[in-house]
């Protein structure tokens, strides 16, 4: 354990803490020295019990604030964190949408593609088969009728 002295009220104190914590209990008791000075100003010679109770209520409705404070941050971080959960789940719906719609047009483009192919075929055969008809009936026209 450390010792310390501090002054509050314009008299010393010898006060102990925890090692380390000498600066953090030095801080402390000037700030509510600080406040209890800014309060005399104030309200005047009223008995120092009594600006001790004042300085103290005082001290615990700005901590009893910044809780509340606290709290309603705690809250706005839990909506936010919740509507970027939400945000976070519709991006990855809309990707997996996107992507089943993409593999749609992949699938959609490929069978187009063998739909073609097929129909080239189709017509090749057709043309080649026209072209050995005609030949042939030019052969043939050709044999009975031979030129002369």
């Amino acid at each position: 354990m450390a010792n310390i002295n501090v002054k509050f009220n314009g008299k010393e104190f010898l006060l102990s803490c925890d090692d380390g914590q000498e600066e953090h209990l030095e801080e402390l008791s000037y700030n509510l020295n600080k406040k209890f000075e800014e309060l005399k100003s104030d309200l005047g010679n009223i008995g120092e019990n009594k600006l001790l109770l004042i300085t103290s209520i005082k001290i615990m409705d700005e901590y009893f604030e910044t809780n509340k404070k606290i709290e309603e941050k705690k809250l706005e971080l839990e909506n936010l964190k919740s509507k970027f959960l939400e945000l976070k789940n519709l991006v990855y719906e809309y990707k997996d949408n996107k992507e089943g719609e993409i593999n749609n047009l992949i699938e959609n483009h490929k069978e187009l593609k063998d739909e073609i192919e097929s129909t080239k075929n189709s017509y090749e055969k057709i043309i080649d088969d026209t072209a050995k008809q005609i030949d042939e009936f030019v052969e043939k026209v050709n044999q009975e009728n031979p030129v002369q």
